[in-house]
């Protein structure tokens, strides 16, 4: 039998290479198109939850990544004052995850270990400088025309090239939502939080009515996150000085805090009206974009990936009609309207309660889940995404 078309891959992020990676491991060639000039080193998402892990070790690459982050076996709610107002070890989802824990770790590892991996495989290509500016379903196959005006063919194009994708804008497909009014300021420093507060998480998120914030441990740094009030202008927001004030309401009059990384960007949620338009296909930020909080974002982008190539295989392979790639976009697009963007608005909700009631009612019911075994679990499943995978898994 002839060698099929390559699947085409726009964008070398994480959600385009576990697709490739597993379109390979089906034995499918894939040709993978990046607009920049090799595997991004951007720090971005860094957090990875227990059924995505899963998923990347029957890829080969959670070991690597284990080994390169640092494993959270504990998220802790706090006021600012420290104290604690509850804590969940994700040790309680051992009965249902081979990795019962978070892991912290840079996306750019994970990237790059999945193209060490693939890259002297036959039926891998990558391009490198090869944005794509616009993709066609031709019927039978999909063409992709880049930037560079290169014309290529594929039988299939999965777009994972970002939330300002090009094959999505290509296709005519809306990315229905909404941006937040305030930006997220992004720090890094190498001061070191756990070594002045007490019990300090990994994985640490603090409500506040006025500034709420969170701080995740990756190797070497302390991230924080911060939400930036419309009025104040991002030349202040840039400054060093901005940023060590911001970590001097964390924890007062220890050290000048020194800044490793700044990022400042706006927040949206939004979904793409539909994951597929015949050939073209969407998967991550491409299809749909949310806020931060709950890390939710990179790790539904993984099960997107995941979840098309199984039913793409089955596709190219003659054992499924093409019509089971809408149970791809009815899964997954249905997945992200229902749970991750309801979830995501929520926990920003629940961290900047204003009003003391909503205060108060936020932290007795993470109190009182903590402190129930059955309801933790029950927590967990939810925070740890494996709730929404088991929701897709019933959208026939």
């Amino acid at each position: 039998m002839a060698q099929p078309k390559p699947v085409l891959i726009a964008g070398a992020g994480p959600v385009g290479l576990v697709a490739a990676a597993s379109l390979v491991r089906a034995g499918i060639p894939v040709l993978v198109l990046e607009a920049g000039p090799g595997i991004s080193e951007e720090m971005r998402a860094s957090t990875f939850h227990a059924p995505t892990l899963d998923m990347l070790d029957d890829l080969g690459a959670a070991k690597d990544m284990i080994r390169q982050g640092i494993i959270g076996p504990r998220v802790q709610y706090r006021r600012r004052d420290q104290s604690v107002i509850a804590e969940f070890d994700f040790g309680l989802l051992a009965d249902v995850t081979r990795h019962p824990y978070r892991l912290q770790c840079e996306q750019f590892k994970l990237t790059r270990i999945l193209h060490g991996m693939l890259r002297e495989n036959p039926l891998y290509q990558v391009r490198f400088h090869s944005a794509v500016a616009a993709v066609r379903d031709e019927g039978d196959h999909v063409s992709a025309e880049l930037e560079d005006g290169t014309r290529l063919t594929g039988s299939w194009i999965i777009g994972a090239d970002g939330a300002r994708s090009a094959v999505r804008k290509s296709a005519a497909i809306a990315f229905n939502g909404f941006t937040w009014p305030e930006r997220f300021l992004v720090l890094s420093t190498e001061f070191d939080f756990a070594s002045i507060i007490p019990g300090l998480a990994d994985v640490s998120y603090y409500a506040d009515p006025e500034e709420w914030f969170f701080l995740l441990r990756v190797p070497g740094v302390w991230r924080a996150m911060f939400p930036v009030k419309a009025e104040v202008s991002d030349e202040e927001v840039m400054t060093p000085e901005f940023a060590r004030a911001r970590f001097a309401r964390v924890v007062a009059g220890h050290g000048d805090y020194p800044i490793k990384h700044t990022t400042l960007y706006r927040v949206h949620q939004r979904v793409a009206e539909t994951f597929r338009k015949g050939r073209i296909l969407l998967a991550g930020d491409a299809a749909h974009i949310n806020n931060p909080l709950g890390g939710m974002g990179l790790n539904g982008g993984v099960h997107d990936a995941v979840n098309l190539v199984e039913k793409l295989v089955q596709v190219m392979r003659g054992e499924a009609e093409e019509a089971l790639l809408d149970r791809y976009d009815r899964q997954r697009r249905g997945i992200t309207e229902e749970v991750v963007q309801r979830t995501t608005i929520q926990n920003k909700k629940n961290l900047e309660a204003a009003t003391p009631e909503d205060q108060a009612d936020f932290q007795a019911r993470m109190a009182e889940a903590a402190g129930d075994p059955a309801k933790a679990h029950a927590h967990l499943l939810g925070m740890s995404m494996i709730n929404s995978l088991r929701r897709a898994a019933e959208i026939a």
